[in-house]
């Protein structure tokens, strides 16, 4: 019986470090509030802007097509123009992910004239699965914006629904 006191707290603790390990893609953030995002695809650079100066910048990879604004679903590249922060995905396949409001009425109407799809679900997120880092083989996603899983909890903690996006060639 004595014995099983200390195989109960370690099968106590290893259950409590798992569940914390969970729980740990989620981060609180108290700081400053992020006004706007911009994300510059020339440089692959995602830069996080508060009221008085910028919070945060992150190397990003992008579409595996990235030249040029996303006209067609499937074209592989990242849109650009102005958008919006609109919805985020907690249980996304890339760890972690925001989305953008890509297509905009713009988009719809271009693409349908030209008889297509503008495509959709465009998300800033983080990793796909192991093997692939996006700072090493940078232009990977179907036309999302991609960071690594820690740099996307951070993403996620800072940037709220609604932040406008501004996305440069």
């Amino acid at each position: 019986m004595i014995g099983s006191v200390p195989r109960r707290s370690f099968l106590l603790s290893g259950v409590a470090a798992f569940l914390s390990g969970c729980a740990s893609k989620f981060r609180s953030y108290t700081g400053p509030e992020v006004t706007r995002v911009r994300l510059y695809k020339s440089e692959r650079l995602l830069v996080l802007d508060g009221a008085k100066d910028v919070l945060r910048t992150y190397p990003v990879g992008l579409g595996f097509a990235p030249a040029g604004h996303k006209q067609f679903e499937g074209d592989g590249r990242t849109p650009e123009g102005t958008y919006v922060i609109d919805r985020r995905n907690p249980d996304s396949l890339f760890h972690l992910s925001v989305g953008i409001s890509y297509p905009n009425e713009a988009d719809r109407a271009f693409a349908a004239a030209q008889g297509q799809s503008p495509g959709g679900d465009i998300f800033i997120h983080g990793g796909p699965r192991r093997g692939i880092d996006p700072i090493n083989k940078r232009d990977w996603t179907a036309g999302c914006i991609s960071v690594t899983n820690r740099q996307i909890e951070e993403v996620y903690a800072m940037v709220r629904d609604g932040t406008p996006i501004d996305i440069y060639a």
